[in-house]
């Protein structure tokens, strides 16, 4: 591959989203599509502790909605897919860095991002919502105030019940995977997350089960480029926009999430 060191800004990804940390020499990449020919491998980065999008089965085998888009993915695109395992705060400097030629992490569509990184179109839909126990009560945001609330750091669900839910205490862990066992264990008992880390969480705790108490926002999800991969990105969005017509997108996103891509997204 091609590359050049160029100052850029380094993009962290910090309690609230991302933040600016000084120049930082990044490299310079030429058409990533044509490299991911040449190589005859695409390079798809994937959160594996955010079920069901990342997570692995029995065997120890990435299995999800992201890791079988990806699949889907890499098979339109012909070639051979190659997962790298991320977080949610590592998903951009792998990005940066070439670590990965794209993410597909149930990754957020924001204003933010975009200052840094191109997004496909959408393929998925995300609700960020408030989730607690029936004992808890939690008419509005308001009813927040005082309390501890888990999210997962990095996330948009963590930069958007920091800004909605000023005076909650916020509890940050590193994944999904780690958020949902706070909340089987009890070491936290209100959660800023999405309706399928809920899920989880009540596979796990069905005597005291949570419930959505107040959605914060719906977000769609999309596949992370770098700036400047026109290429690529509309490779993928033809991708995209075949596999919502043919129901192949849906079938994959119904199986693992229990519901259907909003109509909008299929037509």
């Amino acid at each position: 591959m091609e590359r050049m060191n160029i100052s850029r800004r380094a993009f962290l990804v910090g309690a609230t989203g991302l933040a600016v940390a000084g120049s930082l020499a990044l490299p310079a990449f030429a058409d990533t599509l044509e490299e991911i020919k040449k190589r005859n491998k695409i390079l798809v980065a994937v959160d594996l502790g955010s079920p069901p999008f990342g997570m692995t089965d029995g065997n120890m085998q990435p299995i999800g909605s992201d890791v079988e888009s990806a699949r889907l993915f890499a098979a339109e695109l012909g070639v051979p897919l190659e997962i790298v395992q991320v977080t949610s705060p590592n998903r951009i400097p792998f990005l940066l860095t070439g670590k990965a030629d794209m993410v597909m992490a149930s990754f957020s569509v924001t204003d933010e991002r975009k200052k840094v990184i191109d997004f496909s179109d959408p393929y998925g839909v995300i609700q960020i919502v408030v989730a607690g126990p029936k004992s808890v009560a939690v008419k509005d945001i308001k009813d927040l105030v005082g309390k501890r609330l888990g999210t997962t750091r990095g996330s948009s669900n963590d930069k958007e019940a920091t800004t909605q839910a000023q005076g909650a205490e916020m509890v940050r862990f590193d994944d999904d995977a780690t958020l949902i066992t706070a909340l089987v264990s009890g070491q936290v008992n209100l959660m800023a997350s999405s309706p399928q880390v809920m899920q989880a969480v009540n596979a796990r705790r069905p005597n005291d089960p949570l419930e959505v108490k107040l959605v914060l926002k719906t977000n769609p999800y999309a596949v992370g480029l770098r700036k400047g991969d026109d290429a690529l990105r509309e490779a993928v969005n033809k991708v995209i926009a075949t596999n919502l017509k043919n129901g192949k997108l849906n079938e994959i996103y119904t199986r693992y999430n229990g519901t259907s891509l909003p109509e909008e997204m299929l037509k």
